[in-house]
């Protein structure tokens, strides 16, 4: 029971619930009613839904796995207490465990590609491991780029709900798809959630390296915080929520059809559910002194993402 209990750490279960309620979300609160509104209908059979959400659930508990072996001089420096690999499984074990995981995921992954006959997905599925590889190996200790490699992967989650659909789309009415606006507004509202996962994802990877700037410095890694410092780093992600704020504003105004008032569930929902938790994790990372409360900065910006994925409720 102890040895699951690690396990479960390792991987981050509570993560990678989150990725399948994700994707689960996607699908049936997102798409389905875009097809619906032109009589098409729910596409996807559950099996490829269900292929698609074990495939991501697989590749990223893998990536959790090894990005924890190639961390572990870090994370007994960062969190002692929080140490599995070498302390409760061996390395060897870690290793097997993430090779067991990422390679299960491919192949449902490619599953999914041969059912819909996509390249796309296919190619998608066969890399993502490997970057998980090289960004728990080399590129997350790179500046700038670790940080943005994490935030794309994060956003192709949501995204591949949107290619899986498009491409059964081409695959059962190929002859009529190019007459309508199918594939764009599959692409633009599944588009409009991986944005906000990749900017929400990569200001939390910022300020994750501020919470870990002291095993990192050890290491020689070259985070934001290590070489630009601490007040430009949180500059940048001050930048980066006013900039996710604007987006957000720009999309409730001239994109949302949904009335703009202050009456109106939606203007509450994204005013006190997305920008009030969002600006309040602003307020947090300057207020922040010691690695406590960078932690506690981003629980905030992750309950901001959880409500932004929620918002879907609102659009059905």
């Amino acid at each position: 029971m102890e040895q699951i209990r690690n396990i479960m750490q390792l991987i981050r279960w509570s993560i990678l619930f989150f990725l399948g309620a994700l994707i689960y979300v996607m699908e049936k609160w997102v798409v389905v009613p875009i097809l619906d509104d032109v009589a098409f209908g729910e596409q996807l059979p559950w099996y490829i839904v269900l292929l698609i959400a074990v495939a991501t659930i697989l590749i990223a508990a893998g990536g959790y796995v090894i990005n924890d072996y190639f961390d572990i001089k870090i994370d007994r420096i960062n969190r002692p207490d929080q140490l599995i690999v070498s302390q409760h499984i061996s390395k060897e074990n870690a290793m097997r465990l993430s090779i067991i995981l990422s390679g299960v995921g491919m192949a449902c992954g490619l599953v999914v590609a041969w059912l819909l006959r996509s390249s796309t997905i296919g190619i998608l599925f066969a890399i993502i491991p490997g970057l998980l590889w090289f960004y728990s190996s080399s590129y997350k200790r790179l500046l700038i780029v670790g940080n943005v490699t994490i935030a794309l992967l994060s956003a192709l989650s949501p995204m591949m709900v949107a290619i899986a659909n498009v491409a059964q789309l081409q695959l059962k009415y190929s002859s009529i798809l190019p007459y309508t606006t199918l594939e764009h507004d599959i692409y633009a509202w599944v588009g409009g959630f991986s944005l906000f996962a990749f900017l929400l994802t990569w200001i939390r990877e910022i300020v994750k390296d501020l919470q870990d700037q002291m095993g990192d410095r050890e290491l020689e890694c070259h985070s934001m915080p290590i070489v630009w410092g601490n007040t430009v780093t949180k500059i940048v992600v001050t930048a980066l929520i006013v900039l996710t704020t604007a987006l957000i504003v720009w999309l409730w105004y001239s994109v949302l059809p949904f009335d703009r008032t202050w009456n109106s569930f939606s203007t509450r929902y994204i005013a006190l559910g997305i920008l009030i938790p969002l600006w309040g994790a602003l307020w947090l990372l300057w207020a922040a002194k010691i690695p406590s409360d960078y932690r506690t900065c981003q629980q905030v910006i992750k309950l901001t993402m959880f409500l932004g994925m929620l918002y879907s409720f609102v659009l059905r």
